[in-house]
């Protein structure tokens, strides 16, 4: 029997091509999907594709869209997109959508992150087990008859002007004082989107000087991984930030849906600052909405949302649950440390380049330095994410539980304990590998380090 274990993850599909998967197993996938939407009462009868820049995208894509439509469902190919680009696409059509990509994994990885209509998300306990189920069944019966005739061609869209011009009605960019911003798009679809969003001819000229980093779209990442959050990727763009006397660098992953920021200096702006001053810009618009914050975001967020007016909610780590999270309570943003930004004018869905231009109305605005603006959204000292191989998680969690046993614990994901002077740790495992991940915060550097090595020294010892 086929086995799709190995690529169908918590919340999208991805896995090393040709080996793990390929195009065989893509168009099964597709068919599995229209399966799935036929089943359901907010189905439809299209599906909108898009893909990035790597080479395997273009025939997966087409293959799925091939399964697609072998179950009498219509496609419209979007050809090449960012991930948030095919979330517009789905909430601004209300159609399903899948967008083939691997985000920031290495050239050899592709997969798939599929929605309902409306961008609203399909994870394990929302339709991916179901699909993974269909497309084994599939593989296995390779001559089984489509449930209908196929449709006979697909609808070509570009939608890029249309996502553009979108964003720009979300945040107005056309008042702000002059910046210079270095972007760094790592050969990936930022170099793609970046120039339709913020400079396009077709739309009003905004005052932004772009001064742009690897915007040729290139699957192999010559330059460096398209993953920001890796201090080595950033190390170029901190660079030309100083170099070109910008006012602040922007970095984009590989599908674009996260960005990363350095202020003047060159200097990361953690993404927790960046979730806290967009929930104030929000919070602004809406006064007394919820604000979802992962419980990895720094304490500031939290008592910064609440100083502005709004309700802070705090979710499990993963975009499911932050979208699930802003679905229930309807807010109006959410923020991952990840460096995810989700907002409810974007069909709750997650968009990088929304954040950053949230990022570039706030400096613009006013006189001071990204680095000065920054700091009214850091109060703490945080670890970083550690990881620590661990053969029994749950062994050790129970036993980190145990030797805090007088502090304030929760378990909504892992293991969180919080301390008297402010202080917190979480540990968490890993859902795909033998790993336990710490994240502390303290009002020190001093007792970050010390609680840090404390809970480092009881997981692996």
């Amino acid at each position: 029997m086929s086995d799709l274990s190995r690529i169908v993850k918590a919340y999208d599909i991805r896995g090393t091509v040709p080996d793990q998967w390929d195009e065989r197993v893509a168009e099964a996938l597709g068919a599995a999907f229209a399966q799935l939407l036929r089943g359901s009462e907010d189905g439809g009868d299209t599906v909108v594709i898009a893909h990035d820049m790597r080479d395997s995208s273009p025939g997966l894509a087409a293959a799925f869209a091939t399964g697609v439509r072998a179950e009498g469902f219509g496609v419209v190919e979007a050809g090449l997109g960012s991930t948030d680009m095919l979330y517009y696409a789905s909430g601004a059509l209300d159609m399903p959508g899948a967008m083939f990509t691997a985000s920031h994994n290495p050239a050899q990885y592709n997969g798939i992150k599929m929605c309902r209509a409306g961008a609203r998300p399909i994870g394990q306990d929302s339709g991916l087990a179901e699909i993974r189920e269909r497309a084994e069944a599939l593989l296995d019966r390779p001559a089984q008859h489509p449930a209908g005739p196929a449709k006979e061609a697909a609808e070509r869209r570009n939608l890029l002007p249309d996502y553009a011009a979108h964003l720009r009605t979300l945040v107005d960019l056309s008042s702000i004082r002059p910046l210079k911003v270095v972007v760094d798009a790592g050969n990936g679809m930022g170099g793609y989107t970046v120039p339709a969003v913020l400079g396009d001819a077709a739309l009003p000229a905004l005052p932004l000087t772009i001064v742009p980093l690897y915007f040729e779209l290139d699957g192999s990442f010559p330059n460096h991984e398209a993953n920001p959050l890796d201090p080595a990727n950033i190390v170029d763009l901190q660079r030309a930030v100083v170099e070109h006397g910008a006012d602040l660098g922007l970095a984009f992953d590989g599908d674009a849906d996260r960005c990363f920021v350095v202020d003047e200096r060159g200097e990361p702006v953690s993404p927790s600052a960046i979730t806290a001053l967009v929930a104030t810009r929000e919070l602004g618009k809406h006064p007394g909405s919820t604000v979802i914050h992962n419980l990895i975001t720094s304490t500031a967020v939290s008592e910064i949302v609440r100083e502005h007016g709004g309700e802070p909610v705090r979710s499990r780590v993963g975009h499911s649950f932050i979208k699930a999270e802003m679905a229930r309570t309807n807010a109006v943003f959410g923020g991952e440390h990840s460096a995810h930004y989700y907002f409810r004018d974007f069909w709750f869905a997650d968009t990088g380049m929304l954040a950053a231009m949230h990022v570039l109305a706030a400096l613009g605005e006013q006189d001071r330095p990204l680095s000065e603006v920054g700091r009214d959204y850091e109060r703490y000292v945080a670890s970083g994410e550690i990881n620590s191989t661990v053969d029994d998680q749950q062994a050790k969690l129970d036993e980190i539980k145990r030797n805090y046993a007088d502090a304030d614990t929760d378990e909504l994901d892992g293991l969180t304990v919080r301390f008297a002077d402010g202080a917190w740790l979480n540990l968490r495992a890993s859902n795909t590998e033998p790993l336990l991940r710490l994240n502390v915060e303290a009002p020190t550097a001093e007792r970050m380090s010390a609680l840090r090595d404390e809970v480092l020294t009881l997981v692996r010892g």
